[in-house]
């Protein structure tokens, strides 16, 4: 145990620069989502950018293909919650989706899961000049579930928080596993703004529910 904690103060004192980059925007944006103020969305874009150079030197493609999806989705966001409410409203309200179209939405993910992992084990054979991808199921499906946690929060549906979680605990996992014990961190307390977000939501003047 002891070894371990000096592990973490050791990797601490020589934390790569886009790390720290990451660690500071990516709270930033949980922390702004959780506040439901549109500054979550140039927090997440500044994350994203920092994390294109992470992801990349520690070969997990998927997340850093999926990051440019992500890229889009929140400049997209960005600009639906600013111009995505009626006009009576003062800003975009929280709602949710039917069980008919979350049952829809998590089936496409996990056909998305299954597909994109797929890709990612073989992608080495398709760009020769790779390296094989780390963990490729695992980090489709951390990836694919974050695509749908995103495209939920631009909806600013309550659902996204479910997803949320299971990335947190996914990822927080998976990083810790590569080695990159601040982004392990990162997204261990996310787990809790995760559940701290949904809680505050469901509190929320601005909830809607059908």
């Amino acid at each position: 145990m002891n070894q371990f904690f000096n592990d973490i103060i050791n990797y601490a004192l020589s934390i790569d620069l886009y790390e720290l980059a990451g660690l500071v925007f990516g709270l930033l944006a949980v922390w702004y989502l959780i506040k439901e103020s549109v500054l979550t969305w140039p927090a997440g874009i500044l994350y994203v950018l920092v994390s294109f150079v992470v992801f990349w030197e520690i070969r997990l493609y998927g997340d850093l293909l999926l990051h440019v999806t992500f890229l889009i989705l929140n400049i997209y966001g960005w600009y639906f919650w600013i111009h995505g409410k009626k006009k009576d409203e003062k800003e975009l309200p929280i709602t949710n989706y039917s069980s008919k179209q979350n049952f829809s939405l998590l089936l496409l993910s996990t056909i998305g899961i299954i597909f994109f992992g797929y890709f990612l084990a073989n992608i080495h054979f398709i760009w020769s000049h790779m390296e094989p991808a780390a963990l490729p199921y695992w980090d489709a499906t951390t990836s694919i579930l974050s695509v749908t946690g995103i495209w939920l929060m631009t909806k600013k549906k309550i659902e996204n928080w479910y997803y949320w979680f299971a990335v947190d605990v996914l990822a927080c996992g998976i990083y810790f596993y590569k080695g990159i014990y601040f982004y392990s961190f990162l997204y261990g307390v996310y787990i809790v703004m995760a559940v701290s977000g949904y809680l505050a939501w469901k509190k929320s003047p601005n909830l809607h529910l059908r």
